[in-house]
């Protein structure tokens, strides 16, 4: 059974570092099913890591 309290993406305590340099420190956050997740930032910024 799905409802609309279903969490389908649960983050706790990320941490993003660009060489010794941390950009993102304990970072927790939960988004439900019908919710929708945005990550907003200028060119560059990191948004896309591969």
């Amino acid at each position: 059974m799905t409802t609309a309290e279903e969490v389908v993406l649960d983050v706790d305590g990320l941490r993003m570092r660009y060489g010794t340099t941390d950009v993102l420190r304990n970072v927790t956050f939960q988004v439900r099913r019908g919710e929708v997740l945005a990550l907003l930032g200028p060119n560059g910024a990191g948004k896309t890591y591969g």
